[in-house]
């Protein structure tokens, strides 16, 4: 098997482990046992725990990314394209990788660089949804409160999707009105501050 082919075996491997037990099961000797091969083989391809995490984060959020530029490049240049096509994006990708996602994004924050990646991969995310958004805000900003609040509700959004407590259709509809009601709020100058 050629070094490409070994690193893509194991990455669904480590996928259908965190599936099967969880993330506090994924270890590299783990992986190898999983993998049929020897624990030298997966610490040349990951090296640390951590590192295999950040793989299978980095290879969701590449996927998440792809899907969105491809919707947002494809669909019309308006507010509810825009709205459906980010929140389509973000739920399709979890319910593709499954309910072993919200593991793998928990245990990023198990070390300092892993949440650093987080965090650096949610700000592009956001960022990404600034520009295809900001056109229909009017002369304010989308507030950057606004658009973590909107993160925050994808991610539970799509969590509840993932785990059947409510459907994917559900969790996109939702997830849409929250794009459009931000916006909406912004462009109509009608940033509401809490009472007191």
């Amino acid at each position: 098997m050629s070094r490409p082919e070994r690193y893509r075996q194991l990455l669904d491997t480590a996928w259908q482990l965190v599936r099967d037990e969880g993330t506090e099961a994924l270890t590299l000797g783990r992986l190898a046992e999983r993998s049929g091969v020897a624990k030298p083989v997966v610490y040349d391809h990951f090296g640390t725990r951590p590192a295999l995490l950040a793989a299978l984060y980095a290879e969701f959020d590449a996927r998440q990314t792809a899907a969105m530029d491809a919707t947002l490049q494809t669909g019309e240049a308006t507010l509810a394209s825009r709205a459906a096509a980010i929140a389509a994006a973000y739920v399709d990708c979890v319910l593709v990788q499954g309910r072993e996602i919200p593991d793998v994004i928990a245990a990023l924050a198990s070390t300092p660089e892993l949440e650093k990646l987080k965090c650096e991969s949610q700000a592009a995310f956001l960022e990404k949804c600034r520009i295809a958004l900001a056109p229909f805000a009017g002369n304010d900003a989308l507030a950057p409160a606004a658009l973590r609040a909107m993160l925050g509700a994808a991610e539970a959004l799509s969590h509840a999707a993932a785990t059947g407590e409510i459907t994917a259709e559900q969790a996109k509809d939702e997830l849409y009105e929250i794009i459009v009601s931000m916006v909406a709020r912004c462009a109509d100058g009608a940033t509401r501050r809490r009472p007191g």
